[in-house]
């Protein structure tokens, strides 16, 4: 199916907004599909809030590093207690320790390679697989065979329509979109996207699940590519590129232009920073994606150049790393990248 910009209407939301959240639709155990950047990250936030998971993967290696990476989000919980708290887990302990709140989180959470095994008794699936709408509809075919009836699925997609792909879940009335921010705790959003065909109850119980594991809840009323975050962020990513890919400046006078004339409260880096920290290896494939279903050919220039300049390269920067302390190489070097210097911004660093 082509992708399009185009809005498609939910004419179920008014109706959705009546119902009870929750009502009948229990969910206590949550299969995380994809234990990359941000698989990982809904996993742990899954289960520091209450619910058993299991994490599915097909490669072991990418599980036990998810398990190293659950880890270190326990002990990041631990040194944030206090005023510096991330707004995802503010309140966690306030009937516990915070180091039981970690352990007990550790102790929901189960990796695997069987998907028979991932899927008994869960009741909400989310999917965290790459931006390919043929791998995505295999994993869903996939997971259906195991799943039961009242399983609810989502997609953790951040650019395709859930219309493209909720025929292939075998369940699409119990199928929508639920988006998470990478850095998930700090920026903790979910964005719910119907299609047409999601029962009212459905999405609302989906908006209902963001809340209870500390997210603010965005309902998107229509279909609309890029949803709400990357139909904002996408185009500020792809001008600053532009000026990179026609060589009109350099990365750093890129990112010195932004953070001194149009900086963010609290914000220390630039676009293309934030590339790194996405990793280019997702704006690549956003880009490609943007560029192909768009009439706007710069953009398919733009993921034409980060896969020839950076991904060929193995320049595939921080992936939601740590800026300080992970060694990688993206539009900077990690760790301590230029922008993190005091005298980035006035060009001597």
């Amino acid at each position: 199916m082509t992708t399009h910009l185009r809005a498609v209407a939910h004419p179920f939301l008014q109706a959705a907004r009546r119902m009870s959240t929750g009502a009948g639709m229990p969910i206590r155990k949550v299969t995380v599909v994809g234990a990359g950047t941000l698989g990982s990250q809904v996993a742990f936030q899954t289960a520091i809030s209450g619910f058993d998971v299991a994490v599915l993967d097909t490669q072991a290696e990418s599980l036990s590093r998810c398990r190293a990476a659950h880890d270190a989000f326990a002990q990041q919980y631990l040194a944030r207690e206090g005023p510096k708290q991330a707004r995802a887990w503010q309140g966690l302990a306030s009937h516990s320790t915070a180091k039981e709140v970690a352990k007990a989180a550790l102790d929901r959470l189960v990796y695997t390679t069987d998907a028979a095994e991932a899927m008994d008794g869960s009741d909400l699936v989310s999917e965290n697989v790459p931006e390919i709408v043929e791998v995505k509809a295999a994993t869903y075919n996939a997971l259906s065979a195991h799943a039961s009836p009242e399983t609810i699925f989502t997609s953790n997609s951040s650019t395709l329509l859930p219309s493209q792909f909720a025929e292939a879940t075998g369940r699409p009335a119990r199928f929508c979109a639920l988006h998470f921010a990478n850095g998930i705790w700090d920026a903790n959003i979910g964005e719910v996207m119907a299609h047409p065909g999601t029962k009212p109850e459905v999405f609302e119980r989906v908006v209902q699940f963001a809340k209870e594991i500390g997210m603010v809840p965005l309902r998107c009323h229509k279909e609309q590519s890029g949803y709400i975050i990357n139909t904002l962020l996408v185009p500020w990513l792809n001008a600053a590129q532009t000026l990179v890919t026609k060589g009109v400046c350099t990365t750093e006078d890129v990112d010195r232009a932004w953070v001194i004339c149009f900086g963010i409260v609290n914000s220390d880096k630039g676009p293309l920073g934030i590339m790194d920290m996405i990793g280019q290896g997702t704006a690549h494939n956003v880009l490609k994606y943007w560029g192909a279903n768009l009439p706007d050919a710069q953009m398919a220039a733009n993921a034409d150049y980060i896969k020839k300049e950076l991904l060929d390269k193995g320049k595939l920067g921080l992936c939601g790393g740590d800026p300080d302390k992970d060694k990688a190489t993206g539009y900077y070097n990690y760790p301590n990248p230029a922008w993190k210097n005091r005298d980035f911004l006035n060009g001597t660093e």
